[in-house]
């Protein structure tokens, strides 16, 4: 045998084992996964049906062959959604010209962020609508889909119903096949910034 052969092969299979793999996520607790025993079964964002900022029906089907970061914000929040905004911000400036991403931020308070809401929304934040949908629809459409699928309020999860006001700092990553693969602190620039790393990871799987 060739006498590089040997390294060449060891360095290729090392490379193998240290690429980096998210795990996956399938309870409120957020306990690693890394692998799924059925990929069919196993957790995922479920159908859905909303409206975008520019008044088109918005639905799990946009969410095909994307990569996605969601959070939950009402846009007359003083408290934690601008900071929130303005890190979806960061992210939207970074991925800017990646058609495989998209920035999902859905209204906890849809009685009141209608779509001409949101549009202004969108203008004063400098939202660009190709990488970023603000959502909104039916209340009780958006809390399910907040606690029971993407499990944004860990501590609550499915117990709390649309009664329970959703107020909460955590984005949450999906990958194409809108499975959870990671949560972090909307407020936290490190976490942000795992965020984005994390993004760039699961691109390359």
């Amino acid at each position: 045998m060739n006498k590089y052969l040997i390294p060449i092969l060891f360095l290729m299979l090392s490379c193998k084992e240290n690429k980096k793999h998210l795990p996956y996520y399938d309870t409120p607790d957020f306990t690693p996964k890394w692998e799924m025993a059925n990929e069919n079964t196993f957790h995922k964002i479920r159908p859905f049906k909303l409206i975008n900022q520019e008044n088109k029906s918005f639905t799990e089907k946009d969410l095909d062959g994307k990569i996605c970061v969601a959070d939950f914000i009402f846009t007359t929040c003083p408290g934690i959604c601008p900071k929130m905004t303005s890190s979806m911000a960061d992210i939207q400036k970074e991925f800017i010209n990646d058609d495989e991403l998209l920035l999902l931020s859905h209204s906890v308070t849809p009685e009141k962020d209608s779509v001409p809401v949101l549009k202004q929304y969108a203008i004063d934040k400098k939202v660009e609508f190709k990488r970023w949908k603000l959502l909104t629809g039916d209340k009780n459409e958006i809390y399910d889909l907040g606690r029971r699928y993407y499990f944004v309020e860990e501590d609550l999860g499915v117990n709390s119903d649309s009664a329970v006001f959703l107020h909460t700092e955590n984005f949450v990553l999906i990958d194409k096949n809108r499975h959870i693969r990671g949560i972090y602190n909307g407020l936290d620039p490190n976490s942000i910034q795992n965020l984005i790393r994390d993004i760039k990871v699961l691109k390359a799987e």
